[in-house]
């Protein structure tokens, strides 16, 4: 089922508000060309702002029929502060979005059986979140979204507004500005 005022591009389902931004994002993952994703905005998602998944009817189809899932919390509230997707600047959702494809592509290798054990070790596993936001992280960086997960970084860790706690958790599990610059250095030396 079509999400209302949303656009449907090939086999892409994404709301109005972002598809420019999805499409951005999209256009660094060639891979992901025949793969079927559905961006839909949910009411709350814990501790996050977007989360990608695969689709539980399609876990056990082949790997190349899978479809996956990116939710976007309607509203986020850090502290006093309340984000929605139209006061986050485009380079940050671009880079936002480009993680969670990051995700996908991860999924992509996956079997059904490990990707019911990557979920329920995300759950239980500090460390485990650490590896996987880390390597959606390096998905995105490699497929040239490097200055957007910056951008991405910089809105969280620099606003005033959100609390210490968030800010810490982002630092703690994902990649730091300066690991993604070395990424970002070492694509370049790579295609050059």
């Amino acid at each position: 089922m079509q999400q209302k005022d949303s656009l449907e591009f090939s086999n892409k389902i994404v709301p109005d508000i972002i598809w420019r931004e999805t499409y951005v994002a999209l256009s660094h993952y060639p891979e992901l060309k025949d793969t079927p994703i559905e961006i839909r905005f949910k009411k709350k998602i814990k501790k996050s702002f977007m989360q990608a998944q695969p689709k539980i009817s399609g876990l056990l189809k082949n790997r190349k029929n899978r479809s996956y899932f990116i939710f976007i919390n309607e509203k986020f509230k850090i502290e006093d502060e309340v984000f929605d997707v139209t006061t986050v600047p485009s380079e940050v959702l671009i880079g936002w979005i480009g993680h969670e494809l990051g995700h996908i592509m991860d999924y992509r290798d996956r079997s059904a059986a490990n990707l019911v054990w990557f979920g329920a070790k995300y759950i239980t596993s500090k460390n485990y979140i650490r590896e996987a936001e880390r390597a959606a992280d390096t998905y995105a960086v490699n497929h040239g979204l490097g200055e957007q997960i910056i951008a991405t970084k910089d809105f969280i860790l620099n606003h005033s507004k959100l609390s210490e706690t968030y800010k810490n958790r982002i630092q703690d599990l994902y990649l730091s500005q300066e690991e993604i610059m070395v990424l970002i250095n070492e694509v370049h030396e790579e295609t050059n």
